[in-house]
């Protein structure tokens, strides 16, 4: 997976993606929402972490080994600290340094909040499914209310969500994408046939983030 939506998916697919919700939707009353990001976050604080860490382990052999003068420490020691942070601030170093514990945090985090931005937990039945995928951190998420969610039987989403990676893994994103509304809209239709609560209150087309939004 590109760490660059718009490398990820065509203009094409993402138009495919697009008419997979709508179709999903006509047999549903249930929303869908697919959200693709490049990042969720920046992790500009890793670089700056471990540089500080190194420059405040520096001075002490030179203080304990050498007779070198404290401003000679100190210059070093900033000296560390600048050189490391570029060494370690380009993107691929970057991504390496944060465990994934931490990259999957952030991007459940960036879920929930594109989940309450796309006002998913405003549907009439607490109906709404959000999609979310993280490319950097080549991880997908899937989001549902409490109207849908507690009907389904648990680890559907996720086996979903597995699937769905598997088919981004073997370069098929649209196909991943399109698999996963296919899955999600028959659970919906299932529990929430047309006309049960007022139908398409959230837009159908993909949401693309980029860095900074």
């Amino acid at each position: 997976m590109t760490n660059d939506p718009k490398m990820l998916l065509s203009a094409e697919e993402a138009d495919r993606i697009s008419k997979a919700i709508t179709q999903a939707e006509r047999k549903t009353s249930g929303e869908i929402v697919a959200v693709v990001a490049d990042r969720s976050s920046s992790y500009a604080y890793v670089p700056l972490m471990w540089a500080a860490l190194a420059a405040l382990l520096a001075p002490w052999p030179l203080i304990h080994f050498t007779w070198m003068k404290v401003q000679w420490i100190y210059l070093i020691q900033l000296l560390v600290f600048l050189i490391l942070v570029a060494a370690l601030w380009p993107w691929p170093v970057r991504m390496r340094l944060v465990p994934k514990s931490a990259r999957d945090m952030y991007v459940r985090r960036r879920a929930t909040e594109q989940f309450l931005a796309q006002n998913l937990h405003t549907t009439q039945g607490r109906t709404g499914v959000l999609i979310f995928v993280s490319v950097a951190e080549h991880r997908a998420e899937i989001l549902a209310d409490t109207g849908i969610d507690a009907r389904v039987p648990s680890g559907t989403w996720q086996t979903i969500v597995n699937r769905m990676t598997d088919d981004f893994g073997d370069g098929r994103a649209a196909d991943g994408f399109v698999n996963a509304i296919v899955a999600i809209g028959a659970h919906l239709a299932e529990h929430f046939p047309p006309g049960a609560v007022d139908a398409n209150e959230l837009p159908d087309h993909l949401i693309v983030l980029r860095s900074g939004e």
